[in-house]
């Protein structure tokens, strides 16, 4: 069965490039994010075996991996648009060979299938806001149509995640500090090895990896594009897959330390970087 995709890479205004708003820090990290959506097909073997028994979330599953790997597509041809000497399939093998997740299992990682989709949650709230932020963040207007475009399929994919994991929380009997515990640990997932060695497989000049060194690399680039609504939006997705009310004083007091955070960590980067 044909997917059926929001849009297709013929909706890129492939026509209005302009060589000239690439931007070098933009082109490094729009090569490590083509690696990372592109390799959904294990994400999607891991979810299969996880879910198996449940064939509405299954095909849930395969098409969102379809509108993944999509991403993965459209940000490849955009950095080899803008860089015609990056080989994008070889640099990907090179990703696949040196980074490889754990999908040979049947049960969740995260210790249910509730749990499994409060971390699912939290990968689309940090892929909805990274786009939108970079999105926002360019002037090129390929690469502006193309994260508006993603931006709204991770908000769909959030929904879709949000909705299967209402079936499952009181099966499992997670409560919110349980979900709290596990959003938390999936959004300290985002340092980990996928991103630093998409970043190091998608730029490196033949040097060897260094995880903290590519790390470093890549979030300093990344974050420097938050702004004040892009956390709070992001937040808010957060505290409602844990259960809780945005807009609360929690929430309130929240959004403050998670912006005073962001903020010194870019600090913390920049002055690394320097």
């Amino acid at each position: 069965m044909k997917p059926d995709l929001h849009w297709t890479l013929d909706d890129v205004p492939w026509a209005a490039f302009d060589a000239s708003k690439v931007e070098p820090d933009q082109l490094a990290i729009v090569k490590a994010a083509a690696m990372v959506e592109y390799n959904s097909a294990d994400y999607v073997s891991y979810l299969t075996n996880v879910f198996h028994d449940d064939p509405g979330f299954v095909d849930a599953a395969r098409q969102w991996g379809v509108e993944e790997r999509q991403h993965g597509e459209a940000l490849g041809r955009w950095a080899a648009t803008a860089d015609p000497d990056f080989d994008f399939e070889t640099r990907f093998a090179v990703f696949r060979e040196g980074f490889r997740p754990d999908i040979d299992v049947t049960e969740s990682i995260r210790g249910s299938r509730a749990g499994e989709l409060v971390a699912r949650c939290m990968v689309e709230v940090g892929t909805s806001s990274y786009y939108r932020a970079l999105g926002d963040g360019t002037e090129e207007p390929t690469l502006k149509a193309i994260c508006r475009y993603i931006a709204g399929d991770e908000l769909r994919h959030y929904k879709l995640f949000y909705t299967h994991l209402k079936r499952f929380l009181e099966q499992d009997n997670i409560g919110t500090l349980r979900r709290l515990k596990l959003a938390l640990g999936r959004i300290m997932e985002t340092e980990d090895d996928e991103l630093a060695y998409a970043f190091y497989a998608a730029n490196n000049q033949g040097e060897p990896y260094d995880r903290e060194r590519n790390t470093r690399a890549y979030m300093r680039r990344a974050y420097q594009y938050y702004r004040d609504p892009h956390i709070e939006k992001a937040l808010a997705m957060v505290f409602k897959a844990c259960g809780l009310k945005p807009h609360s004083r929690l929430f309130q007091a929240t959004n403050f330390g998670a912006k005073w955070l962001l903020a010194k960590r870019q600090r913390e980067l920049a002055r690394m970087a320097a």
